[in-house]
């Protein structure tokens, strides 16, 4: 299982992992219980129910980049361009905007969430 903190102006607040052919998100839940929180995307309302999909949710693939940056990010981190997961994991770290895309190694979702 692949997993990552998703981060929003440096905040952990949520995971993104795959589970059983499909993609989960979760905002952490101090974070969904907390007042004023933002969400990552509009799409991705502030809620403590989980998120599922059978493709990587549409804000995150456009975290991937496109054209000249993911030939170069194929080549040099030799990432198949379909899996878009593990394109996510090794680009996005440092993406433009808000929000930001950490590997987890040993993810616990249940003690880290």
């Amino acid at each position: 299982m692949r997993a990552a903190k998703v981060l929003l102006r440096d905040e952990w607040v949520g995971i993104l992992w795959e589970e059983d052919r499909e993609y989960v998100f979760s905002y952490r839940p101090n974070y969904a219980t907390k007042s004023g929180a933002e969400p990552v995307s509009l799409t991705l309302p502030v809620q403590e129910a989980s998120f599922r999909s059978p493709v990587l949710f549409p804000f995150f693939d456009g975290l991937v980049p496109e054209g000249w940056m993911l030939s170069i990010a194929e080549k040099s981190w030799k990432v198949n361009p379909r899996d878009r997961m593990g394109l996510l994991l090794v680009c996005c770290k440092d993406c433009i905007g808000a929000v930001s895309i950490e590997p987890m190694d040993n993810p616990q979702r249940d003690g880290e969430r």
